[in-house]
């Protein structure tokens, strides 16, 4: 159930101002507030006092949030519309750190924080790191079924970002990251084989991919050094496509992305789910990518599938900490972090 509460506290300020910091794709709105349906997007804030709340707003009730007090994590539910979440409660006086991450995918619903409201004072965000990380990619990439329970149905409870490897390896790195991902989506088509849907190219410009009415997101906002390609898994659902007209959109893809990112290295890979005869097909559509592309900040690095347990066929928790074992090396062997 969302967590609701009607409070009277003293100070108020946008979600969008300069004592929260923010990390991953949003939109922010005339109000101050900010919209988000990525998972991974990041708020984090310093207070002063005992009390911490927000007021936010969601599409449905499968946005799910995991709000992080002095290092101590919880999952909240929202509910469909406006609301008012308690965020922290009867804390010592004194400063304390918050941080607030969104698991849930955009198909599942877009949300948006609007304010903070606190009893004490407002202190300096944590400061973010410099280096950046852009990883494009589907649900894997989005930590889809990572926290995944026997005897229940998959949803948007499943999802955990924090503990999918994007986020693992960003710190490993010391650097921040946006997840753009999409579950279910691919390169040139879906899992069901359609390709009148958002797939990468598309969902890669935009800050909410939520249909029938996008935002558009600004290349400029965040200037990556590095940008993994984690897609293909659900081209292949139906089938190997055709190799010619992957490889072309492939090519067209990373031009765009040298394009927008002049000064990011681009690391291609095949995702974590794919094994045998599908795995070899996209690792030769990559590596021919890489070659008609023939730019040295262009790379092929390789995954290694893994099965999923018996509940869902995403990688479990250690999984995704096998992928970062995977990839971690040679994304440092090429960016030298």
């Amino acid at each position: 159930m969302a967590l609701f509460a009607a409070v009277m506290l003293a100070a108020s300020i946008a979600a969008a101002d300069p004592h929260v910091a923010r990390m991953g794709r949003a939109d922010v709105g005339a109000d101050g507030g900010v919209r988000f349906s990525y998972p991974g997007v990041s708020f984090y804030l310093n207070f002063d006092g005992t009390r911490l709340a927000a007021t936010a707003q969601a599409s449905g009730d499968q946005t799910y949030l995991d709000v992080i007090v002095d290092g101590a994590p919880r999952t909240l539910r929202l509910g469909a519309g406006r609301q008012t979440l308690v965020l922290a409660d009867g804390l010592p006086a004194g400063r304390h750190t918050v941080e607030i991450v969104n698991r849930s995918e955009t198909w599942q619903g877009s949300a948006a924080l609007l304010a903070f409201d606190t009893d004490g004072a407002w202190a300096p965000p944590p400061a973010l790191p410099e280096r950046k990380l852009l990883l494009l990619g589907d649900s894997v990439s989005c930590g889809a079924s990572i926290d995944r329970v026997a005897g229940e149905k998959s949803g948007a409870s499943w999802a955990n970002p924090r503990a999918s490897f994007g986020m693992l390896m960003a710190q490993q790195l010391k650097a921040q990251v946006q997840l753009v991902c999409y579950g279910g989506r691919g390169l040139i088509r879906t899992w069901e084989g359609k390709t009148n849907e958002l797939n990468l190219a598309d969902y890669y410009g935009m800050a909410l991919p939520t249909q029938p009415v996008a935002t558009p997101w600004d290349q400029r906002g965040y200037r990556p050094d590095a940008i993994v390609v984690a897609i293909g898994t659900n081209d292949m659902t139906v089938g190997v496509p055709e190799r010619e007209p992957y490889v072309q959109a492939y090519v067209s893809l990373v031009r765009m992305l040298l394009k927008d990112h002049p000064q990011a290295h681009i690391m291609l890979t095949e995702g974590g789910i794919l094994r045998d005869e599908k795995q070899l097909a996209l690792r030769g559509y990559i590596a021919e990518t890489v070659r008609r592309v023939d730019d040295s900040r262009v790379h092929a690095i390789a995954s290694t599938g893994y099965p999923g347990d018996d509940l869902d066929g995403h990688p479990t928790r250690e999984q995704n900490i096998s992928i970062v074992n995977d990839l971690l090396p040679q994304v440092r062997a090429i960016i030298g972090w």
